[in-house]
């Protein structure tokens, strides 16, 4: 005999099915993202452990030293001769302070001019504000190397093509335009604040050295450390304006490009030399994000609130 609470529907028994299988699916989810992230872990690890691998080979034959690209992935013999071989018989220490002067230059004066803009965008009313805010989304839209061709006949024509000067005039040059995230953080800054320093008499570039920068410090790393690894890491620019013949003037990115593609580098057993210069260029710009991480994301998070 069939009850007749068989055919009423229990609200609680329904909802708990739900709930069940609202959380298997949950589950199923998340199950599905991490093994998703593993696997694009793995897939961003292998280039890097490959690279570190090679730089620290060391096969012999006949006795004899030679660092090739060989069939198997574990090195059968791990040393630093090839560190030893980068810093001894190369220019790769003349192209590390090269780079090293270029970077420094470039992002101080980069850092400077990003940050006075953004506070003039920010801070600042005037006419044409909007027009230029306009613009320079536009410009942002186009890939820097789109000029380079420009760029290069320029710099030729005033003489200032195979020097570092150029390198660092061309990184500094257009770096105002790169604005947007700065002027987010200073738009979160009480305009109240600004409006009772010029009350008080203060300029605005009083305002801006006394005031604005001492609270902008996670916007300033953020800023410093994209206008350092941008020239640091930078080849096309480099190669264009440096030319291939005076090798003592090169970055570690155009050096390194050439010791295997170029005539003087052509042995194939320069490539364990390439890969530790790389694992060397590598330290620097990994030192400073793990150093100045938290500045970081604070400077992109706060400069994210407003555009």
């Amino acid at each position: 005999m069939i009850k007749t609470e068989d055919y009423i529907k229990n609200p609680l028994k329904e909802k708990e099915v739900e709930r069940k299988k609202a959380e298997r699916s949950e589950r199923f989810s998340t199950l599905l993202a991490h093994l998703g992230l593993v696997l694009l872990t793995l897939v961003w690890l292998y280039p890097i452990v490959w690279i570190i691998l090679h730089s620290f080979r060391e096969e012999y034959r006949d006795g004899i030293f030679v660092g090739i690209v060989v069939s198997h992935y574990i090195p059968k013999g791990f040393g630093f001769e090839n560190f030893i071989r980068l810093f001894t018989t190369t220019l790769f220490p003349r192209w590390f302070l090269n780079t090293l002067f270029v970077a420094t230059a470039s992002f101080i004066l980069s850092t400077m001019m990003t940050l006075s803009v953004a506070y003039v965008m920010s801070k600042i009313k005037f006419k044409q504000r909007k027009l230029f805010l306009n613009l320079a989304i536009i410009l942002g839209l186009f890939p820097g190397f789109m000029s380079m061709i420009a760029i290069y006949y320029i710099l030729k024509s005033l003489g200032l093509t195979e020097t570092l000067f150029a390198l660092i005039l061309v990184y500094s040059a257009g770096s105002g335009l790169g604005f947007y995230v700065a002027k987010g953080f200073f738009d979160i800054i009480p305009n109240s604040l600004i409006e009772s320093a010029r009350l008080d008499g203060a300029t605005n570039a009083t305002i801006f050295t006394k005031i604005v920068l001492p609270i902008s410090k996670p916007i300033i790393i953020y800023t410093a450390l994209l206008a350092f690894t941008g020239p640091w890491m930078d080849f096309i620019f480099a190669r264009v304006i440096l030319g291939e013949t005076n090798r003592q003037i090169h970055t570690v990115a155009v050096g390194l490009y050439y010791m295997v593609h170029g005539s003087q580098y052509a042995d194939g057993n320069q490539f364990t030399m390439f890969a530790a210069g790389s694992l060397v260029v590598a330290i620097p710009i990994v030192t400073l994000f793990l150093a100045m991480q938290r500045y970081y994301i604070e400077g992109v998070t706060a400069g994210a609130v407003k555009g």
